[in-house]
């Protein structure tokens, strides 16, 4: 045991620093895996951010999507309240120009009986209609509307 005791200033330096080689071993591992770990979750937190701040992205473009969606099909009904509207209308113009129409013809045969009864009435020719009408009335001595149909 001699040789032990003669040992022990070689073994104790070499023994204190094997202890401190393991005991800084284990301090760096230490902290390795608490950067890790920090490195991990820091990671982690900045792609759960990210996630987050690309679904409320696509959250708010989606609500402004259904938004534009719901304004254009209040355009849309108002445009086609209006539509009808006015087909209703161009109906109705239709329907009284229509009447007027045969209103006209009615009332230039009517003018045309008249004249025949008075020109077999009278013995002059019958007066010329005024300038207003001449073209309606479409006769040979008023001018070129002869040709035209009513």
């Amino acid at each position: 045991m001699d040789w032990l005791n003669s040992l022990a200033p070689i073994l104790t330096p070499v023994c204190a620093l094997a202890g401190m080689l393991g005991g800084a071993w284990m301090v760096h591992r230490q902290a390795a895996r608490k950067n890790d770990t920090e490195e991990k979750t820091s990671e982690s937190t900045i792609f759960a951010s990210a996630v987050t701040t690309v679904t409320n992205g696509f959250t708010g473009l989606l609500e402004q999507s259904r938004a534009t969606n719901a304004e254009t099909l209040q355009r849309m009904a108002a445009l086609e309240g209006r539509h009808l509207e006015l087909e209703r209308k161009v109906e109705t113009l239709q329907e009284e120009q229509r009447q007027w129409r045969r209103w006209k013809a009615a009332a230039v045969d009517y003018i045309h009986q008249l004249r025949d009864r008075l020109a077999k009435l009278s013995a002059g020719p019958p007066p010329a209609p005024p300038r207003e009408i001449a073209e309606d009335l479409g006769d040979d001595e008023s001018g070129p509307a002869s040709d035209r149909a009513t």
